[in-house]
């Protein structure tokens, strides 16, 4: 028989707690086998909010690099009477990562038009997404702290400009829970033109256990990488594999019973096995029809990719994911530093399209209701110009629509000033916008915490008023 040797007094009760602790498991286990025991906590598994949620699944449309509320959402007639004028001195210094605050202003060469019953201002950039009209609550006036990108990126992501804490979508399946044990709960679509700024951490768990974060899904035809086993392993090669890994981390987490990586991993395996029979048919288009794929943009080279992620995040919202994040210009492709013609032109085309048929379809499937859909940058950008034709980051003031899931629909919140520099009436900050998200999915964003060295953490931080006035 072996003994083991102890380092120390706390070794040892650490490795007989872990004893008792596995006779506590047992006989839980074995009680889980009646219809009527106790069950065993899963921390993905559906969890109830604080109240009855008008959101149960949200879909973020992320344009990254700062569309141009001024060229797609905001007119500003002034702006245009006063073209190439500098900024009224009454505005005071203006800081902008490029240097442009004492720059000239530039008009908008875009045409506006009100839309919808509501009579909601689109440019003829976006005339899809203009067609929605009525759907939308369009948030005039949000702001933020960060003026660089990555700092922005990971603010609208984490509510914090500094890396390190949960992103939203960690937040809300913590809070929720999966419904669908084969597919994750929460989902991030990237493209393969770019990396996101902040990479994986803008969807990670920070000091939240690693089970909650997103799991990366990629462009192409198989977003989802090493899907099937090879061609030469059996299924049951396959689950008596899965088997000895399962006795091996047993092992380690009796010595390691903090290490949340170890259970995320082996979390992570189990879907994985669970997925290989589910997943490929959440992300087979060719059950979608001819009318639904041209909806979407797929038969167009300039929304195809982006019309496809659209029409995977609805399909994997019906089968039960609750957070899917999708990027429409990774690495900054909005980023207009120089000729904002030329960019926006290229990025709505790709964009505009495939945005409004999510809203559609969602909404002919009787999915829109209770999903909510959101679509804008980490920020603005600004009514001077830099350089000859392009617009500067502008976290002042900027622009943001949501759909569904709870929000009035055909609403404009909120107003920046003549220029459209600086939200100036119902100004919402990335903390109330956060705040407000949390309470269409059903939660006291002050009392969905998570314990952290010595204290509630909370996605808000100490901050964050949710916007009543956008709540239908």
């Amino acid at each position: 028989m072996h003994v083991p040797l102890f380092s120390s007094r706390r070794d040892f009760l650490r490795s007989a707690g872990s004893g008792f602790g596995a006779l506590a498991l047992a006989a839980l286990s074995a009680e889980s086998d009646a219809s009527d025991g106790p069950k065993i906590a899963d921390p993905l598994g559906p969890k109830k909010p604080h109240f009855e949620p008008k959101a149960k699944r949200v879909i973020f449309l992320f344009m990254e690099g700062g569309p141009s509320h001024v060229d797609l959402l905001d007119p500003k007639p002034e702006l245009t009477r006063q073209h190439g004028k500098p900024l009224p001195a009454s505005f005071g210094k203006v800081l902008t990562p490029m240097g442009t605050g004492g720059n000239n202003l530039l008009a908008s060469k875009r045409k506006f038009k009100k839309h919808g019953q509501s009579g909601m201002d689109f440019s003829d950039w976006l005339p899809h997404m203009a067609k929605c009209a009525d759907d939308f609550t369009l948030l005039r006036a949000c702001w933020a702290d960060g003026l660089n990108h990555v700092g922005s990126v990971c603010q609208m992501n984490t509510g914090s400009i500094l890396a390190g804490r949960p992103s939203l979508g960690a937040w809300a399946l913590y809070g929720l829970g999966s419904v669908n044990r084969n597919l994750p709960g929460f989902v991030v679509f990237t493209e393969g033109s770019g990396q996101v700024f902040g990479g994986a951490r803008v969807w990670g768990t920070g000091y939240m256990p690693a089970t909650y974060q997103g799991t990366h899904f990629s462009s192409g035809a198989h977003p989802i990488l090493n899907l099937a086993p090879p061609a030469d392993v059996s299924p049951a090669r396959q689950t008596d594999k899965l088997g000895l890994i399962s006795e091996l981390n047993a092992i380690h987490r009796r010595e390691r019973s903090d290490d949340t990586e170890l259970a995320a991993r082996q979390a992570a395996y189990e879907l994985a096995f669970r997925m290989q029979a589910s997943a490929p048919e959440a992300v087979d288009l060719t059950q979608e029809s001819d009318k639904t794929k041209e909806m979407y943009g797929l038969n167009r080279k300039e929304t195809a990719e982006f019309g496809h992620r659209c029409l995977l995040a609805r399909r994997l919202v019906e089968r039960g994911v609750r957070f899917v994040q999708i990027y429409c210009g990774a690495g900054s492709q909005w980023d207009a530093h120089a000729d904002i013609e030329g960019n926006h032109t290229k990025m709505c085309l790709r964009a505009d399209q495939p945005s409004a048929a999510l809203i559609r379809d969602l909404k002919q499937r009787g999915l829109l209701g209770d999903t909510l859909v959101i679509w804008g940058g980490e920020f603005g950008r600004t009514p001077m110009t830099e350089g000859v034709s392009g617009r500067d980051h502008n976290p002042y003031g900027f622009s943001m629509l949501m759909a569904g899931g709870g929000v009035k629909g055909g609403y404009t919140h909120g107003r920046t000033d003549e220029f459209g520099l600086n939200g100036v009436d119902g100004r919402a900050h990335v903390h109330d916008l956060h705040a407000t998200i949390l309470h269409l999915l059903g939660f006291d964003h002050t009392k969905l915490t998570f314990f952290h060295n010595g204290k509630d953490e909370r996605l808000t931080d100490v901050k964050g008023n949710v916007v009543e006035e956008i709540l239908a």
